[in-house]
């Protein structure tokens, strides 16, 4: 049983595909992303599971997901933004260097696109956002290792100031 060098947690958008990428690249590891493994199994994005079947038949899915990841990558793996939510997933995080990408509220409604394929974001993206973290912020907090602010910051200075706080090596 393998684990991760590094696992990624934020919001939505903040850009842990991104920097984790390029944090595997700086480590000559693997790559991996919860939400892309759900698309490959189920067969379909995100928001059609959302739309389809609901939050938490997503949930259920993401916590499978996120579980087999934990336990089978050794790579930089990055979770969903909701993946934290789940008491179980948390504590799989303990002992793991966790994370945790923050951004304010103009940064993620910049990233974001205004809620475009963000099926949480779909009525009021501004609104929704602030409550969103209002009730994930101290999760992210609580898994996290390091918390390494991404506004203002190129994917690179981030990947660095996260390589920095986790005091890790380049490859």
């Amino acid at each position: 049983m393998s684990s991760p060098v590094i696992v990624l947690v934020g919001p939505m958008g903040v850009g842990k595909s991104t920097v984790g990428q390029l944090l595997a690249e700086r480590l000559g590891v693997g790559y991996r992303d919860t939400d892309e493994d759900i698309v490959a199994g189920e067969g379909r994005s995100i928001a059609d599971i959302f739309v389809d079947e609901g939050e938490d038949a997503f949930r259920a899915i993401e916590k499978r997901a996120v579980r087999t990841a934990l336990t089978g990558h050794d790579g930089v793996l990055a979770l969903g933004g909701g993946a934290i939510l789940d008491a179980d997933t948390r504590a799989l995080l303990a002992g793991q260097r966790v994370v945790y990408l923050s951004m304010d509220v103009e940064e993620a409604v910049r990233r974001t696109g205004l809620g475009v394929a963000r099926p949480l974001l779909a009525v009021n993206p501004r609104k929704q956002w602030r409550e969103l973290m209002e009730a994930r912020r101290h999760l992210y907090e609580e898994v996290a290792t390091a918390v390494v602010p991404t506004d203002g910051r190129t994917p690179e200075e981030v990947a660095e100031a996260a390589l920095d706080a986790l005091e890790l090596k380049e490859a």
